[in-house]
């Protein structure tokens, strides 16, 4: 080559070097960790998605839901390990059952300095937020960003609190004024707060719906919906009283919801809280016509409510694409608890009870799970914890009692993965016991123990100690305790004994109690 081609070609590989310096420097290299998007609702029961079939598959809004399944797992049996709010958001945050983290009733932060999976997350490289419903009483910990609702929250341009203005408790006088229907305020924020992220390191966001908790409040758009329409009754509608299941317990019928209808509609200015659709009349309808009509409303609220989070899901997934990030953010979507539509004659959770019990639950990445994937394996929501610190590339910290099911979901069997579960049910009331149990593939076994143990928001009043026990397969509505039946009893000795050793197991073992160390003794005889 002349002197003068070479005079001519050093200056274009120059150049050509610097043009791909520069394009190196503006556009890195996504992070190796994946993004982790955890959207969390409150009380949307698996009856209401869609995905798991049932009497109302064919009438809830759930596009995006479907979305989320065809590219990704849904968990056929998930379940929580204490069904109410707030110590399910304890056990999902810090992979620990309630008497380890000590979050047991509706009452109890997490105490202060206790580890979580925001805190490990946030030491690996990651950056942590979350926005919308909180409800563990205390400062989120953990989290480099947190905009969160006091207590319940408003379903109508709700006060969300920071770090700026945060003071312990639900006290709704301070924080700002959003304004809009609570779910799409959420997802607009968690939005514009992506949005402001380090490009250069991964998230851990938590999205948070206030939605589906009552009192079910939907947005204008959905208003309409159903209004015409009859939606069909669960089976166990016309459960009137323990005298036709063997229940051992009143529950919290639907009646009780009526009475807040009419409360709420009485006294609007100083009633706990509004509902849609006021005054319903019931006057006049025997007990048959009075719950069927009240049945009716709940639901058609129920799936309104549920449709505007399935609208948001869509929003958030949409950006996910939009941003080009999709392939690299493990998306989960899920709820604190079941919820009883209905069933039994009841609203409501806290019960082991199949519909309460049950915790709905799809994930999506696509680098590492195959879409369309139904799983059977018992996962419950102290699993969660170790599964993100699994995707983010962390050993299961030892302070998680729960397992990562990463493998299950990557389609590696796990032959010792659990058969069977423990449950722990702390907030006593006479029509809702205090109670404990187990749960395999086909049995469910419950104590209903009916003390208060001196447990914030309780009720002194115990009840007298019953067993309850179903055969999911012969009985999956579970309208037949059948714990007196002869041809259970040696499986029912069977699963005495392994309730036991789970309760050993997760050093669940009421040895501060000893009215509770005298029930056992009888109990299990």
């Amino acid at each position: 080559m002349t002197p003068i081609a070479k005079a001519k070609i050093l200056p274009f590989i120059f150049g050509l070097v610097v043009l791909v310096s520069c394009k190196t420097k503006v556009e890195p290299e996504p992070p190796s960790q994946p993004n982790i998007l955890f959207i969390l609702s409150d009380d949307h029961t698996s009856q209401a998605w869609g995905l798991y079939g049932g009497i109302l598959q064919d009438y809830v809004q759930n596009e995006n839901l479907e979305r989320l399944a065809r590219e990704g797992a849904v968990l056929n049996n998930a379940f929580c390990t204490n069904s109410i709010c707030t110590p399910s958001r304890g056990a999902i945050l810090t992979g620990q059952y309630s008497h380890v983290n000590q979050v047991y009733t509706l009452s109890e932060p997490l105490p202060k300095g206790h580890p979580n999976i925001a805190k490990t997350l946030s030491a690996n490289g990651y950056q942590t937020a979350i926005i919308g419903k909180w409800h563990l009483v205390g400062k989120p910990e953990g989290f480099d960003y947190f905009n969160v609702l006091p207590g319940q929250g408003l379903y109508w341009n709700p006060i969300m609190k920071t770090d700026e203005d945060w003071v312990d408790g639900y006290d709704s006088t301070k924080g700002t004024v959003h304004e809009g229907f609570s779910t799409d305020v959420i997802t607009d924020l968690t939005i514009s707060h992506l949005e402001q992220r380090d490009t250069e390191k991964p998230f851990l966001m938590f999205c948070n719906f206030k939605a589906t908790h009552e009192p079910f409040e939907y947005p204008k758009r959905f208003a309409h919906l159903y209004e015409n329409e009859e939606i069909p009754e669960p089976e166990s509608l016309l459960d009137f009283g323990k005298e036709t299941t063997g229940r051992t317990f009143g529950g919290q019928i639907l009646e009780r919801l009526a009475d807040r209808w009419e409360g709420a509609t009485k006294n609007p200015d100083v009633f706990w809280t509004q509902y849609p659709g006021l005054p319903y009349p019931l006057e006049g309808l025997d007990s048959v016509q009075k719950r069927k009509k009240i049945y009716q409303k709940l639901v058609k609220d129920f799936m309104r409510c549920g449709a505007a989070i399935d609208d948001n899901i869509g929003k958030l997934l949409d950006w996910l694409e939009e941003e080009g990030i999709a392939d690299n953010t493990v998306v989960v979507y899920t709820a604190d608890q079941g919820y009883f539509l209905g069933e039994h004659g009841f609203f409501d959770k806290r019960l082991i009870y199949e519909e309460s019990l049950r915790m709905p639950f799809v994930i999506r990445y696509p680098k590492k799970i195959k879409g369309g994937q139904r799983i059977d394996d018992i996962i419950l929501n102290i699993d969660f914890a170790p599964l993100l610190a699994d995707y983010a590339g962390i050993e299961k910290p030892a302070y998680m009692q729960g397992e990562s099911f990463r493998p299950i979901l990557e389609g590696e069997p796990q032959e010792d993965w659990r058969k069977q579960m423990y449950y722990r049910y702390w907030l006593h009331n006479p029509v809702r016991p205090a109670h404990y149990g187990i749960r395999n593939d086909r049995y469910k076994l419950a104590l209903f123990y009916g003390q208060d143990l001196g447990k914030k928001g309780t009720t002194p009043e115990s009840t007298e100690p019953r067993w309850e026990f179903y055969d999911l397969q012969e009985d999956p509505r579970e309208v037949r305790n059948a714990i007196a039946d002869e041809k259970y009893t040696s499986i029912i000795s069977e699963m005495k004994e392994q309730l036991l050793r789970e309760r050993a197991k997760y050093g669940d073992l009421d040895e501060d109690y000893p009215v509770m160390q005298e029930i056992l003794t009888t109990a299990f005889e």
